[in-house]
C-alpha cells in the first residue's frame, strides 16, 4: 500500500489525557487515527517504559518512576526471552502497558484511508536506558543486536494487528534521540546510527516511518529506507526545506512527509491563527517549488499534523484538542483549495 497524502490528517500519539474515552475521541477525530499513549494516566504508558515491556534486563520501578537496565539480569533472562521469539503475543503491548491499544483494536476502522500505530525506536530506547554503570545500552555490543531485532519484532506484531482492521495501516517509529546523534556529545556517531537503523529497518515489515520533533541531520533521515517522515515543521520547517534535493528524492521514492505545523503548547498556539499557519505552510511549499518540487506532486505526498505532543499546558487536554481541530480545519480548507480528493 501507499501511505495516503493529499493533506489528510494525523497526530502524535503521546497525549496529556487521563480520560481514555476523551483521548480516543480526539484521536478518532482525525483522518488517520491512532491509539493514544497516556503517560499522565500511568507510568506504564511512558513511551520508553511501554517499548521496554518484556525486554530482558529491564528494571522498572513504578514507585520512583524509573527505568534502568542490569546486564546480569539480561544474561539471566535472555534465554527465556528467546524461547518466546516465535510467540507474537510476547512482542505485543499488554493491557497493563496501555489502557487504549486493545480498545482501539476493537473499533471498525476499515473505512478510514489508513490507521497508524507507533512505538519507540531502538536508537532512542538504547540511548535513554542506562545500565548499572550509567552507560546507555546502545553501546553494549551484546545488547544492541538483540535490541534491534527485539524492537523490529514489536513493530511487526503491532502492524499485523492493525492491518487486520485496515489494510492501509502503517507505523511510526518514534526516534527523538536522533537529534542528539549529531550533537557531537552523544558518543554515538551518525555512522553507527546509520548502520544500526539500516539493520533494524531491514527487519521491519512495511510501511514504517520515523517521527521526531527535533532537528537532526535531515539529509541523513531523508536517505533512510523509510516510507514516511513526520516532523515538527512549525519549529524546523525553514531548515528542513533547505534540503530540497534530498526531499525530492525521498518523495520520488514514494515517501510521504507529515507536516507538523500546528503548535500544541498554549503560548505559541494562542499567538497563531489558521491564517498564519496556512501562510507559513504555503511559504515553505513555495520555497520547495522554487527548487523544482512541483506543488501538486508535493501535496499528493503530504499529510498534516500538530507540530508536537504536549504534556505541560495548564489546560492540557483543551489546547491539544484545539490543535487537533485546527489541523482538521486547515486540511479541509487546503484540500478544497487544491482540489485534493
Amino acid at each position: 500500500m501507499t501511505i495516503p497524502g493529499n493533506l489528510l490528517t494525523t497526530a502524535m500519539a503521546v497525549m496529556p489525557h487521563t480520560d481514555v474515552d476523551q483521548a480516543l475521541k480526539a484521536a478518532l477525530s482525525l483522518d488517520v487515527p491512532f491509539w493514544p499513549q497516556l503517560p499522565l494516566l500511568s507510568y506504564y504508558e511512558d513511551m520508553y517504559v511501554q517499548a521496554s515491556e518484556h525486554f530482558p534486563g529491564i528494571q522498572l520501578n513504578l514507585t520512583d518512576r524509573t527505568l534502568s537496565f542490569s546486564f546480569d539480569k539480561f544474561i539471566q533472562e535472555i534465554e527465556q526471552a528467546m524461547v518466546h521469539f516465535e510467540t507474537p503475543d510476547y512482542f505485543d503491548i499488554s493491557t497493563a502497558y496501555s489502557a487504549v491499544y486493545h480498545r482501539f483494536l476493537e473499533f471498525d476502522l476499515a473505512g478510514r484511508p489508513a490507521i497508524r500505530g507507533q512505538i519507540e525506536g531502538p536508537v532512542s530506547l538504547g540511548m535513554n536506558i542506562l545500565d548499572q554503570n550509567k552507560r546507555p545500552i546502545i553501546f553494549d555490543d551484546t545488547v544492541r543486536p538483540f535490541l534491534l531485532e527485539f524492537m523490529a519484532r514489536r513493530i511487526n506484531v503491532q502492524l499485523q494487528n492493525l492491518k487486520k482492521l485496515n489494510s492501509n495501516a502503517f507505523m511510526f517509529i518514534d526516534e527523538p534521540g536522533l537529534q542528539f546523534v549529531f550533537s557531537g556529545m552523544s558518543g554515538y556517531s551518525d555512522l553507527a546510527a546509520r548502520r544500526d537503523l539500516e539493520t533494524f529497518l531491514a527487519l521491519c515489515d512495511r510501511p514504517v516511518g520515523i517521527h521526531l520533533c527535533g532537528n537532526p541531520d535531515w539529509d541523513f533521515l531523508l536517505k533512510l529506507d523509510i516510507d514516511v517522515l513526520s516532523i515538527d515543521t512549525y519549529t524546523n520547517g525553514e531548515i528542513f526545506t533547505s534540503y530540497a534535493d534530498a526531499i525530492r528524492d525521498f518523495l520520488k521514492r514514494g515517501g510521504t512527509i507529515v507536516w507538523g505545523n500546528i503548535p500544541t503548547n498554549s503560548e505559541p498556539f494562542e499567538k497563531e491563527s489558521s491564517a498564519s499557519i496556512e501562510f507559513e505552510l504555503k511559504r515553505l511549499w513555495d520555497k520547495l517549488a522554487k527548487n523544482g518540487i512541483e506543488r501538486d506532486f508535493l501535496l499528493s505526498r503530504s499529510m498534516l499534523s500538530p507540530a508536537t505532543c504536549c504534556l505541560v499546558n495548564a489546560d492540557r487536554e483543551r489546547t491539544v484538542e484545539k490543535a487537533f481541530a485546527l489541523t482538521k480545519e486547515l486540511s479541509t480548507k487546503l484540500r478544497a483549495e487544491y482540489s485534493l480528493n
